[in-house]
């Protein structure tokens, strides 16, 4: 007599799901805010909204995204606890640029297999970079899915909800010509371009993870596992020591992420003005140089595809440059004015000049 069909058969372990969940209680209890109620397990994450009745006028602000092909990084070196800052760092980083403050998260982990011990280190990460986001990690959703992804192949996402007064949201509306802009310093590549860096570096010039590549200091791996950097608690700490009074000089901000510096930063220019960036006041990480050498990429496919060194990036009012720079310092986050926003009407930002050696 033939066995009936289940679920277990099918190539999905409840057990594993559960052993994984209780794996992972630990982290996400750290990633909390006090208007978190309840704990893992529900199946909504609950967050008390109490606190948005002290708004004047309260601005709900959505993001949702993934980390792209850097998990295939991840699987290769068998490493899982560091792209959870990645996934965090795309997500809420796009949301503190109008201002908003990242309340509260959920992820999504699809895989083939689940390993409860995998699943838990990624979750690990996620709740490390919600901690340092300021973020609550309210609830999310493991799925295996056997015959569509390899038993050691997954893909994250994420999404986040913050809040920000509406008279006090950043964006073009503000910009002004004689703004100055200013470019914070990337961690490396961060979470973007992947396909790209992953073709050159494997498929082109046939190199291994663990080669030592003197030009980075350490193995190639190292430095393409490299977390991304997560501004957003830093960055909303900077609006309100600039911001705290009438004059407001931080008038936006923008993440750089796919498409690169000049397509993200012109998505937070009007139309009346332009941005000419100076390329000679940074130098890029050797790993940028390396993709382009290696791959033959030309400056422009770089520069669309890659942050070249620099993952967020403010327009304020050059009398509170210094100022900003030095308190970025204070956070371990180096920047410097790279650009300046003209009157030439076109809403376009271009790249001048050489990056420095």
């Amino acid at each position: 007599m033939s066995q009936g069909a289940s679920y277990a058969a099918a190539g999905v372990d409840i057990e594993a799901g559960d052993r994984a969940v209780e794996l992972m209680k630990e982290w996400v209890a750290k990633a909390t805010r006090p208007e978190v109620v309840g704990g893992l397990g529900g199946f909504a994450g609950l967050f008390d909204a109490t606190a948005l009745t002290s708004y004047r006028r309260p601005l709900l602000a959505t993001s949702t995204d993934g980390i792209g092909t850097k998990v295939a990084i991840a699987q290769q070196l068998d490493k899982h606890d560091t792209i959870g800052f990645d996934l965090v760092g795309m997500v809420v980083d796009d949301l503190v640029v109008c201002g908003a403050e990242p309340l509260f998260m959920t992820d999504y982990i699809c895989t083939g297999k689940v390993v409860p011990e995998t699943i838990a280190q990624i979750v690990k990460g996620i709740a490390e970079a919600c901690v340092e986001a300021g973020t609550a990690l309210v609830g999310g959703e493991t799925a295996e899915h056997p015959g569509l992804l390899e038993p050691d192949e997954y893909d994250v996402a994420g999404a986040a909800t913050g809040v920000v007064e509406a008279d006090e949201v950043l964006g073009a509306e503000r910009v002004r010509e004689g703004d100055v802009v200013l470019a914070m310093a990337s961690s490396g590549l961060h979470s973007n371009g992947y396909s790209l860096v992953r073709h050159v570096f494997f498929d082109r010039a046939k190199w291994q993870l663990d080669r030592v590549v003197p030009e980075l200091g350490t193995t190639l791996g190292e430095v393409l596992l490299t977390p991304t950097r997560v501004y957003a608690k830093h960055c909303l700490e900077l609006i309100q020591e600039l911001n705290g009074d009438d004059e407001k000089p931080l008038h936006a901000m923008s993440h750089i992420t796919g498409g690169g510096f000049a397509a993200n930063l012109a998505r937070v220019i009007p139309d009346e003005l332009s941005v000419r960036i100076d390329r000679s006041t940074w130098t890029p990480a050797p790993i940028f140089g390396l993709v382009g050498l290696l791959g033959d990429v030309a400056l422009p496919e770089l520069e669309k595809t890659l942050n070249m060194g620099a993952g967020m990036v403010a327009v304020l009012d050059p009398s509170s440059a210094d100022a900003a720079i030095q308190a970025l310092a204070a956070r371990d986050i180096p920047a410097w004015v790279c650009g300046e926003v003209t009157a030439t009407p076109s809403g376009t930002v271009t790249l001048e000049g050489t990056y420095a050696k």
